[in-house]
């Protein structure tokens, strides 16, 4: 398959996945609390297989995934990616123990998972992480978490948790370690945020919190590999999450224009509506060509993938938020009703520039990649 084709059997999937998304998902997402785990609309995505592919998938079919189910439902889009942040460490890091006790649960829509590693004074730089985890005195050689995490997403209403802490002081990135973190350990608590964004985000609070070699992910003194490893997959796709919106912002756009009159004519008939149009459907076009390359890269083992995943969620993120406000533009007021499908994706479309890494942390990944190249490149 090339980079920057699909193969029909892709393009009959994810026309398979709108569908799904339209009878299925919507209507359990319509349902559900706003800031709240939606527990049936998970389970549905359980029980029609999806979130079993988070375990099996390439980058490039994740990609597919979420910017299908994004164009007809961001919340079951969201709902199933925060389970695939949330468990995948677990799944490609954890012993067999841990595996075998979360991945089943959440590949089958039983159990939500959350990743937490976000803190009040550290959100995007793992490395200042302060999350502590003293050995435990005990005879199980295991450690006590101490501390506060902030903006997590399914918190504090996740099964289970992959909480990165701080295992050796002074060490930066290399003194954090990965434990998956159920949610009934003594000492856990959480509370909701109330957010913009209409998915569940809230702080968690560690008061001694014990846990056991048996809950390590990777290494001691190595979660920042699982942090980044995790990050690397998860960053094209949500560069293809926000290709979704921004495509159905120009799908509600296209039909939009063409129905309304202004001035004895559909709007589409005027010139500056239709350079709007236009310049929106390139950047929905460059933007998935980005995540699509970028998942490739991943799935083919390159070495630049750093860079590209970064590339690719820069963007696609940054090209959404533009359409979908070129999009609520010339939809005029109608579009700002609650309850209107840009009414939603402009509250949706803000968050993804932020979170899993801001633009400016993109940027930055960008640019010490580049250097990295260029130095080897010349020495």
């Amino acid at each position: 398959m090339g980079t920057f084709s699909l193969e029909p059997e892709q393009l009959a999937w994810c026309g398979e996945l709108r569908a799904l998304a339209a009878d299925r998902l919507a209507p359990l997402a319509e349902k559900g609390e706003p800031g709240r785990v939606n527990r049936p609309l998970v389970a549905e995505l359980g029980q029609l297989g999806l979130l079993e592919r988070l375990f099996t998938s390439g980058a490039l079919d994740l990609c597919l995934l979420r910017e299908s189910l994004a164009r007809v439902s961001t919340e079951a889009e969201t709902a199933l990616a925060l389970q695939g942040l949330g468990a995948y460490p677990i799944h490609a890091y954890g012993g067999a123990a841990v595996r075998e006790r979360w991945v089943p649960e959440v590949g089958a829509g039983r159990a939500v998972a959350a990743f937490a590693l976000s803190e009040p004074g550290a959100g995007s730089d793992a490395a200042a992480l302060s999350l502590e985890a003293r050995p435990d005195d005990g005879d199980g050689g295991g450690w006590r978490l101490t501390g506060e995490k902030c903006w997590i997403s399914n918190a504090p209403e996740a099964d289970v948790y992959t909480v990165f802490a701080r295992t050796t002081q002074g060490a930066g990135a290399r003194g954090v370690t990965a434990f998956a973190v159920p949610a009934d350990r003594p000492g856990l608590t959480g509370e909701h945020l109330d957010m913009i964004s209409p998915h569940p985000i809230g702080t968690l609070a560690f008061d001694g919190v014990p846990v056991t070699r048996d809950d390590l992910l990777g290494e001691v003194d190595a979660g920042f590999r699982v942090a980044m490893g995790t990050l690397n997959l998860f960053r094209p796709s949500v560069g293809a999450f926000a290709v979704g919106m921004a495509q159905a912002a120009l799908d509600a756009t296209l039909t939009h224009t063409s129905e309304r009159e202004a001035f004895g004519a559909p709007l589409k008939e005027l010139q500056t509506v239709a350079h709007q149009v236009a310049d929106m459907s390139v950047r929905v076009e460059s933007a998935r060509l980005m995540v699509y390359a970028a998942a490739s890269a991943y799935d083919e083992g390159a070495p630049d993938v750093p860079r590209r995943a970064a590339a690719a969620k820069l963007i696609a993120t940054e090209a959404a938020q533009q359409v979908v406000d070129a999009a609520v533009q010339l939809h005029g007021a109608r579009a700002l009703r609650r309850g209107h499908v840009l009414e939603h994706l402009y509250r949706e479309v803000r968050a993804p520039r932020i979170y899993e890494g801001a633009s400016e942390v993109q940027r930055a990944i960008i640019a010490r990649e580049l250097y990295k190249e260029h130095d080897k490149e010349s020495s």
